[in-house]
Parts: structure tokens; sequence; C-alpha cells
């Protein structure tokens, strides 16, 4: 691990957002970013922002973009909103809005 970047309290379920993650694990940063780029599923513009932090903290740390991969990408539950919803009989159902942590490593590319 090298650089990382973090976005905490995310408001995004967890379930969906680890969908997306697998699809740019271990793959090179601009690979990643063109596979973000054409998806079509919304945990994309919270993992393009945490994507782009990355690579600001290896710019600043003298790495440069081509050189680096996905070592690391990991979405974990935050905590959840408990809202309640009117039913039948004069019940109520509870709703969680689920909220996400999640965090993405990069690190220099092996070369063999």
């Amino acid at each position: 691990m090298l650089v990382k970047a973090e976005g905490r309290f995310l408001r995004i379920s967890p379930r969906k957002a680890r969908q997306v993650l697998d699809l740019i694990r271990q793959k090179d940063v601009s690979q990643a970013k063109a596979i973000l780029l054409n998806l079509n599923k919304r945990p994309k513009e919270f993992l393009i922002k945490i994507l782009e932090q990355a690579l600001a903290n290896a710019k600043l740390k003298g790495f440069r973009q081509e050189d680096l991969y996905i070592s690391r990408a990991i979405c974990n539950s935050g905590p959840m909103w408990k809202r309640y919803k009117a039913a039948a009989f004069g019940r109520a159902v509870p709703i969680l809005k689920r909220t996400s942590h999640i965090k993405i490593e990069l690190d220099l590319k092996r070369t063999l």
C-alpha cells in the first residue's frame, strides 16, 4: 500500500457498492477509470471521486498514474438511518437507509 483514499458515511448501500468494486479490483488505474466512466450504476459517482482522491495523493507523493494499480478496494457498512413507513391496520414498518465506508488503496505495478 503506497497511497490510500477513503470515503465515509456515503449514502449508498454497501451491497450495491461491492458489486461495482468487484469490477475494478486489481486493475490498472486508467483501466478502472474507463470501466467506471462507462458503467451505468449509482456507486460509480462515489468511486470515481475516491479514485481521483487517491490519484491526487499519489501525485503529491511523486508517483505517476501509469505505474499504479488498485491493490485493495473494500466497502464496509456504516451506520443506518432508521425511518418508519405507515402500513396497513395502523402499523409502522421500519426502513433502513444504509451508508457505506469505501476505501481504495493503490500500489506500484510489479514488473518481471
